[in-house]
């Protein structure tokens, strides 16, 4: 395993961290026994990086997150977890209030069975709440003891320096795969400049860069991707041609699978820290490991690009959709 540090943050971390979305329920059901497994073999395979969210079921992810690490010692890992969404009748819904953010704190604490939260994130930026104010009270919150470190996720440049006028933030999560690049034109060189952390999610682009998905994969009802376009029809037929191709190259030029491929080349990228990498299944984390020590040449960056260059956009979903 390969270690960096997230920015300013000075938080010392695995270059892959294991993503626990999937956990909470939107990505249909969930065997709690095989997730706990994977955590604990996460742990055991050197990842020191855990993500979660108090939006991932309200709390289910996190507590399991929390059940897989009882009677282990937390000693050297961190434990990211984000607040901001609040559940409505029908959905959720961005909520970056004092109010909420305080009551989510004190409901990932509980969740996590902690004391101090190491890397608290907001979710997503919240239209409804100056972005002053909800860094003001983390601020407060990290003055309290309540968190460590702060960062933010599905933030641009301008909601980045609005927050950073008050409380600096340390690290940013934004969607980047190989069928999402957007952050590298104005995001990355920011983030750099800044000394902001960056750890990506989605980098097997929710699944379809897994080499688990086909032109006959169906999704259960209560999985996003059953509702979303790009998992149907000719966008998704087009995209898993695409993903044929890398799979071919990753073969044909390394011996390996697409899905460390796609791992390894989020972390070859400049401004990039961190992967995070979401894992159902124990099998699945030796492969996420070997991928941090698959190094790509700058040869293999670009026939990876012409590959992927006539792909579709594969975005996950906001709040809203969900």
């Amino acid at each position: 395993m390969l270690y960096t540090t997230l920015g300013r943050s000075n938080l010392r971390v695995s270059r892959v961290a294991f993503g626990t979305w999937q956990l909470g329920g939107a990505w249909g059901p969930t065997d709690e026994t095989a997730a706990v497994t994977a955590i604990r073999r996460a742990v055991d395979q050197g990842i020191t990086l855990f993500d979660t969210a108090q939006a991932y079921g309200f709390g289910a992810s996190e507590r399991l997150l929390a059940r897989a690490l009882e009677r282990r010692s937390r000693e050297g890992l961190v434990i990211a977890t984000k607040g901001g969404v609040r559940p409505v009748d029908g959905g959720v819904t961005r909520d970056s209030s004092p109010a909420w953010i305080r009551e989510g704190v004190v409901a990932s604490l509980r969740a996590l069975d902690t004391e101090v939260i190491d890397l608290y994130q907001i979710h997503w930026p919240d239209p409804a709440t100056a972005l002053e104010e909800t860094a003001a009270t983390l601020a407060a919150l990290v003055a309290e003891g309540k968190i460590n470190h702060v960062g933010v996720s599905n933030f641009d440049v301008n909601e980045m320096k609005k927050f950073n006028a008050v409380l600096p933030v340390e690290t940013l999560q934004p969607p980047y795969s190989l069928f999402q690049r957007e952050i590298e034109a104005g995001i990355l060189p920011y983030t750099e400049v800044n000394e902001i952390g960056v750890l990506v999610y989605g980098p097997l682009a929710h699944g379809l860069l897994s080499g688990r998905l086909s032109h006959s994969t169906t999704f259960a009802a209560d999985d996003w991707r059953d509702a979303s376009p790009v998992f149907h029809g000719a966008t998704f037929r087009r995209n898993l041609e695409t993903v044929a191709a890398l799979e071919a190259f990753a073969q044909q030029e390394y011996g390996t699978s697409v899905s460390r491929l796609a791992v390894a080349w989020t972390l070859a990228r400049p401004g990039i820290d961190v992967a995070i990498v979401g894992i159902r299944d124990p099998r699945h984390v030796d492969d996420v490991v070997r991928a941090v020590d698959l190094q790509l040449d700058g040869e293999a960056l670009a026939r990876i690009d012409e590959i992927t260059s006539g792909a579709v956009t594969v975005r996950g979903p906001s709040p809203e959709g969900v």
